[in-house]
């Protein structure tokens, strides 16, 4: 593989494999971003879990003290008293039999979906376009609930869902290059945090195995997450 020369002399020193306390890591990523737009900051953790058994599935979500620096859409399926509720506390789109024909029409343009569990009957039509995209209203996430209002808030918020994937690695976006030291580290904190308390009991052992840090067009630092 061909790389540029902005890669090439972000990779110059050598240090990849050294292991950096969070502010030295968060400067270093910082200086070594050279891409032209506001890059992505992202974090890879390897957990200690056997990703093939199913009691061992690390899943959760965290409220990023000063968000992820992206805009969320989201679409609630409720009915009555629900729909004002829901509106009135931001969301981008609510309705039922509407917005289920419209996007069974292929209409995806929403990062986040929320159903009250009277309409779940109906919002289980979906299940084969929102389940592969993650996007199916789940009452163990708090995405199914009565309380409309209070996750549209924390979803607008900044509030973000984390899941192992099938090589023991959780991945996770929690900012911008363009936020300061302090906000990133706040995140990192955060989000490391939320992903501790979300060990499955069956887990044995390290369970933060290795933590890397990186932007989009950028090197992976490896994190002191200890």
């Amino acid at each position: 593989m061909k790389r540029g020369k902005k890669y090439k002399a972000a990779v110059a020193d050598n240090l990849q494999a050294k292991v950096f306390p969070l502010t030295d890591a968060v400067s270093r990523l910082k200086e070594k971003a050279y891409a032209k737009f506001d890059e992505s900051v992202d974090v890879d953790v390897n957990v200690g879990i056997d990703a093939s058994k199913g009691d061992q599935v690390v899943r959760g979500s965290v409220l990023l003290p000063h968000g992820n620096g992206k805009k969320v859409r989201v679409v609630v399926f409720a009915k009555g008293e629900y729909v004002d509720q829901a509106t009135k506390a931001g969301a981008d789109f609510v309705g039922l039999d509407d917005l289920i024909d419209k996007i069974s029409g292929g209409w995806m343009d929403f990062e986040y979906a929320v159903a009250t569990p009277d309409v779940m009957g109906v919002v289980g039509k979906l299940a084969k376009q929102l389940g592969p995209r993650g996007l199916l209203p789940n009452k163990k996430i708090g995405t199914v609930t009565f309380d409309v209002a209070h996750i549209v808030k924390e979803l607008k918020s900044g509030r973000t869902f984390f899941k192992n994937d099938k090589n023991a690695v959780v991945h996770f976006s929690l900012g911008r290059v363009s936020f300061d030291a302090e906000k990133l580290k706040d995140n990192v904190k955060a989000f490391l945090k939320a992903l501790s308390a979300a060990k499955p009991p069956s887990s044995k052992g390290r369970f933060i195995k290795k933590v890397t840090l990186s932007s989009t067009m950028g090197i992976g630092t490896c994190v002191n997450a200890d």
